[in-house]
């Protein structure tokens, strides 16, 4: 099963609830080399589900730079809603965590590569 690492609102019960129709168990880990931002949404379906218009959004940091998380194990049908719940300011991309695993995250879409 793909890995998903989420630093933001993909870790509210209710967002994963809406979203993939479940609560997902998920454990704490942290990604390497990236800095948390702040974007405004403008999604109206996206603010409905978080509650929320403002996400935190991965920026490319340091190697030192780490970002809190949780890791989660979803199915490939689960990754494509996810694709569908984030905006187009994000871009899914692979990425090493601290655990050693690497799993999927969403990463400002302006982002290196």
């Amino acid at each position: 099963m793909p890995l998903l690492f989420s630093y933001g609102t993909l870790r509210d019960p209710a967002v994963q609830k809406a979203n993939f129709g479940r609560e997902l168990a998920g454990r704490d880990d942290r990604i390497l080399g990236f800095r948390l931002g702040l974007i405004e949404i403008a999604d109206p379906g996206v603010v409905a589900v978080s509650g929320r218009t403002h996400h935190p959004i991965l920026l490319a940091g340091d190697r030192a730079d780490t970002v809190e998380g949780a890791v989660f194990e979803v199915t490939d049908d689960e990754l494509l809603l996810a694709d569908e719940y984030e905006v187009d300011d994000y871009r899914r991309v692979e990425a090493a965590l601290a655990s050693g695993d690497t799993a999927w995250v969403y990463v400002g879409a302006q982002q290196p590569r």
